[in-house]
């Protein structure tokens, strides 16, 4: 499912235009791309929660060559699904 596929189901289950469901979609999507961005977790009872990680450095190889590489520190998101959510797939 893509972000076209999402705003019809969205729209098919409720009353609102397309254009609408498209620009609450971008809302929310942005709301949690900043909050954690900031740093927060973004917990939603039932679906999942949102948050940052931080990976520590470490060292790789590159697969063409085989040369040893460093791999630097980075923070990454991170979605851990809420109990309904890993229920429904069971």
């Amino acid at each position: 499912m893509n972000k076209s596929d999402l705003i019809n189901a969205i729209f098919a289950e409720t009353e609102v235009s397309k254009k609408d469901c498209e620009a609450v979609l971008k809302a929310f999507t942005d709301a949690v791309i900043s909050a954690v961005a900031n740093g927060e977790k973004v917990s939603l009872v039932g679906f999942g929660s949102f948050s940052v990680v931080e990976r520590q450095a470490r060292s790789g190889r590159n697969p063409a060559t085989g040369q040893v590489i460093q791999i630097p520190a980075k923070k990454v998101p991170k979605f851990t699904p809420g109990k309904e959510f890993r229920d429904s797939l069971a």
